[in-house]
């Protein structure tokens, strides 16, 4: 049964038609949680290379198609320091 409850509810998520990606970023020293809804890809780009650039944020990238999980711990040796855009 337990299976089955997270196979319905996990696995067969959908995101509405006009929404191209959903963002949940936790920061990592105050763990409060934002969620950023983006109808258009490069303003979703734009808060991932955010994110990505000041490493203080672990977050979810959820589309239609999948799910993605990053943390600044995946970025070692990519960034050398923080900066802003």
């Amino acid at each position: 049964m337990f299976i089955e409850v997270m196979d319905g509810l996990v696995h067969h998520w959908e995101v509405r038609p006009d929404v191209a990606c959903i963002i949940r970023a936790t920061n990592l020293k105050t763990k409060k949680v934002k969620e950023h809804v983006y109808k258009r890809q490069h303003a979703a780009e734009n808060k991932v290379l955010h994110y990505f650039t000041s490493r203080t944020h672990e977050f979810i990238i959820c589309t239609n198609d999948t799910l993605h999980y990053v943390h600044p711990h995946d970025f070692d040796g990519l960034v050398d320091e923080p900066f802003d855009i």
